[in-house]
């Protein structure tokens, strides 16, 4: 069972740029592409760097500790699709971007 939750105001989050958050004690990496937001676990599971503190270019966030990089919309890795991060899925309303994350 998932809980949406709201986790940012979408002008928190201008279109190019990364943000992270937590919800409900889970780290959340948020992205706008081109006004789309995609959210992914904040975890790069590389070393744990926080990918809502990335790089964001095009639909791709690269890690801010070891340039590791993941696509936003698939959470996959695009030099080794093995590796994956957690996506999760995300609606805006009045203003408000909330995250449907796993319950505990």
């Amino acid at each position: 069972m998932k809980k949406l939750l709201p986790i940012a105001n979408l002008s928190d989050l201008a279109p190019g740029s990364c943000l992270s958050v937590e919800a409900d004690g889970i780290g959340v990496a948020l992205f706008n592409v081109d006004g789309t937001i995609y959210a992914l676990d904040n975890t790069c599971p590389h070393a744990g760097g926080p990918l809502g503190e990335g790089t964001l270019s095009n639909e791709i966030v690269e890690c801010p500790w070891h340039r590791w990089r993941y696509n936003v919309r698939t959470g996959e890795r695009p030099e080794n699709p093995e590796f994956k991060v957690a996506c999760y899925q995300v609606h805006v309303r009045d203003n408000v971007i909330l995250v449907a994350i796993p319950a505990k």
